[in-house]
């Protein structure tokens, strides 16, 4: 196992998830989404994510390890902050080498502390060498946006739109190659 202490928190530790995980990081999830898409996608959507429905699809991820995709999740004293997932890419253009960062929230107490910085340099770790890795970002979402430049990925001119709820999103991927 590897664990990945950051400096800035008391004793955080960043290691991969196992099936345990689940609910904390349902939690960590709906938290994250509700405070980073406010105003980005309908508030009776964000009020309506249920954390037991994403704790089932993330403990049938992560009973799955032939899915290939893994998980990390960053935990303090209160338990777990946050999560990045890695897999491969399901984009239609993707060579087979292509990598992509599928999540990546943290609570939102924990913003601006660090812990995002080091689950993506842990992931990054893990991907194999030449290969290039995309993720997708809301384009509204600025902070966001700017921490991915600040982590070496452009946005590669590719949009997407989706459907959040019966309201369109549209997104822009990213990649670091």
């Amino acid at each position: 196992m590897v664990s990945v202490m950051v400096d800035d928190l008391a004793d955080p530790v960043i290691r991969r998830a196992t099936v345990d995980d689940a609910e904390p990081i349902a939690r960590v999830h709906v938290a994250s989404v509700r405070h980073a898409y406010a105003g980005l996608v309908d508030d009776a959507y964000l009020a309506g994510l249920d954390v037991e429905a994403r704790a089932a699809w993330w403990r049938d991820l992560l009973d799955s390890p032939g899915a290939g995709t893994t998980v990390w999740v960053a935990e303090d004293e209160s338990g777990a902050v946050g999560f990045l997932s890695l897999g491969p890419s399901g984009d239609e253009d993707a060579d087979r080498r292509t990598m992509q960062i599928h999540t990546l929230y943290l609570e939102p107490s924990a913003w601006g502390r660090g812990i995002a910085r080091e689950l993506m340099r842990t992931a990054l770790a893990d991907v194999p060498e030449g290969a290039p890795v995309t993720l997708w970002v809301p384009d509204a979402n600025e902070r966001a946006r700017h921490f991915y430049r600040r982590n070496g990925f452009t946005a590669d001119g590719v949009e997407r739109v989706e459907d959040v709820d019966g309201e369109p999103l549209r997104e822009v991927r990213y990649r670091r190659d």
